[in-house]
């Protein structure tokens, strides 16, 4: 049974920020031994596992779509959203002078809207 939409939002969220957690520590952790954007990379790719375990069941409980497609499509649709947030980052940072943490949630935060729609409407389709 597919569950009402603002219920799939709800976990969404809670899920997201769970791993956006994880990925701000493993920045926070990393960043002074790295260039930021690679510790942007070592905290998305730590965050990835959370993610995908708690979008796949609980997010998009009730997909119809098999576990190794959902991880393979996910993977495409985390792999997107950190363009994004990379991208976001990098000119926040570099070209608009923000500082680090500004620069990062807001990367963080435009990744997210663009991983629900993916996730939701393409990664777990129901």
């Amino acid at each position: 049974m597919s569950q009402p939409w603002w219920s799939s939002g709800l976990w969404f969220g809670l899920v997201g920020a769970s791993a956006a957690g994880v990925h701000l520590l493993v920045f926070e952790a990393t960043r002074h031994a790295m260039a930021p954007e690679l510790a942007n990379l070592a905290g998305f790719l730590t965050a990835f596992g959370v993610s995908f375990a708690g979008h796949r069941w609980l997010s998009f409980k009730g997909s119809s779509t098999g576990l190794q497609q959902s991880l393979l499509r996910f993977f495409a649709t985390a792999v997107a959203g950190f363009g994004t947030n990379e991208l976001c980052f990098v000119l926040a940072l570099r070209v608009g002078g923000w500082p680090v943490w500004p620069s990062l949630v807001l990367a963080l935060l435009l990744a997210a809207g663009q991983t629900f729609l993916l996730g939701r409407w393409w990664a777990f389709r129901r």
